[in-house]
Order: C-alpha cells, then sequence, then structure tokens
C-alpha cells in the first residue's frame, strides 16, 4: 500500500528514543520529510516539550524552515523504568510525570493545530502507555490516562477540519516480542511494529480514524472497557 507519505512533513519528537527512532526510520522509508526533534542539540530540530517558550521557538523554526506540517508525532517521555517504584503515588511525582508526558503532548499538539486547521490537514499521533488501564503504578497510570483523554479532547475539537488525532498504546516493547500474553498483562511489540502503526495513522489514507486509542500488541488480557 502507497501511505502517500512521499514529501509530506513530519515532526517526532522524542526522535532521538527508542520508539521515536524506529518511527523516523519508517517515516523516511515512506519519503516523508522527518524532523526529530529533541532536547537535545543534536537533534534536527531543539524542542523541549517541557517549556512553552522552546515549543512556540521550534514551532516557528520549523515553519520558517519547510512552510507546512503535515503531521506531529509526540513519543517524548521519560521511560516508565527511570520512574522510582517507591515514589509512585507521591503526588511530586506524579505531577512531574504528568507534565513531561501529558502536558508535553498537549503543548505541542497545541502548537501544531493551528498551521494544520489552516491548510486543512493534520495528523497528531501520541505514544501512551496500557498500564493507563492498570493500578499498581499512580504515576505511570495518570500520566498515560491524562495523554489519553486530552488526544481525546483534541480529537473532538478538530473534527471536521482535516485533522486528525489518536494515541498508540504499547504495552512492554522490546527488540524480541513474544507472542504469549498472560493474565492482566498487555502484549509485547517492537519499535519497528510501533512504527509500522504510525506510520498508518500519519498518512492521509487513515483520515477516517480520529479520536482512538489503538493499542498494539495485545491489549491488557482481561480487562475490557465499553
Amino acid at each position: 500500500m502507497d501511505l502517500q507519505l512521499q514529501g509530506r512533513v513530519v515532526l517526532v519528537v522524542g526522535g532521538a528514543g527508542y520508539i521515536g527512532s524506529a518511527i523516523v526510520s519508517r517515516l523516511r522509508e515512506e519519503g516523508a520529510e522527518v524532523i526529530a526533534a529533541s532536547r537535545r542539540d543534536t537533534a534536527d530540530l531543539v524542542i523541549d516539550g517541557g517549556d512553552d517558550a522552546s515549543v512556540a521557538a521550534g514551532f516557528a523554526r520549523l515553519m520558517e524552515d519547510h512552510g507546512r506540517l503535515d503531521a506531529l508525532v509526540v513519543t517524548a517521555a521519560p521511560s516508565a523504568r527511570t520512574l522510582d517504584q517507591s515514589m509512585n503515588s507521591d503526588p511530586a511525582q506524579v505531577l512531574e510525570g504528568v507534565d513531561r508526558k501529558a502536558m508535553t503532548f498537549l503543548r505541542l499538539a497545541n502548537a501544531a493545530l493551528g498551521p494544520m486547521r489552516e491548510a486543512g490537514f493534520g495528523r497528531i499521533v501520541g505514544i501512551s502507555g496500557q498500564n493507563a488501564l492498570l493500578t499498581g503504578n499512580v504515576t505511570g497510570s495518570v500520566r498515560n490516562a491524562a495523554l489519553t483523554i486530552a488526544a481525546k479532547g483534541l480529537a473532538d475539537a478538530a473534527a471536521g477540519t482535516g485533522v486528525t488525532v489518536n494515541v498508540v498504546s504499547p504495552g512492554l516493547v522490546t527488540d524480541t516480542p513474544s507472542s504469549e500474553v498472560q493474565l492482566a498483562h498487555g502484549g509485547e511489540s517492537s519499535p519497528e511494529q510501533i512504527a509500522d502503526l504510525v506510520a498508518f495513522l500519519v498518512s492521509p489514507r487513515a483520515a477516517a480514524i480520529s479520536g482512538e486509542v489503538i493499542n498494539i500488541g495485545h491489549r491488557v488480557l482481561g480487562v475490557t472497557h465499553l
């Protein structure tokens, strides 16, 4: 299938990360013009998603250099493995987790919506996580749930404009995902599998999909919602 991404301008924030780098590679294979952004000076574009001024400056630079933005993918967030498990319900850590993941997504998405609405086309994809469905780690659950709720709100507000907003929600991400799924656990997926799904969602082919949370790797076994 031709995803019609040739020449499309795609900003991947967190593009140097474990998942982000796979997304960048996949989109470039499809012919997209990909800008990999992060807080690192070695990135194509330096953006700190936790800082309003940095986001504004980064988007101004992007529009000056490229004149358009067709898609935004946000993978920027500290790994759940870096969270202090002894403080997983500590309000300070929860607030920091929400800011570094959900509010980072919201800052970036808000900045992207203007040029996308004006163009009548845009794709926004955030990377969440299936622990939003589970208790046991308040920080991990709340930061992912908050991102999901923010994305749904933005998708509803953008309905009918040509801009879609969706969330990809992995379980455990590993280079060698197992096909086995244990009760109360999500299935495993690889960065490349996530990248394949994201590539479709940011393409013109995915015009009819918005406001959705798409779990990759089997969604947590034994958990459902209506």
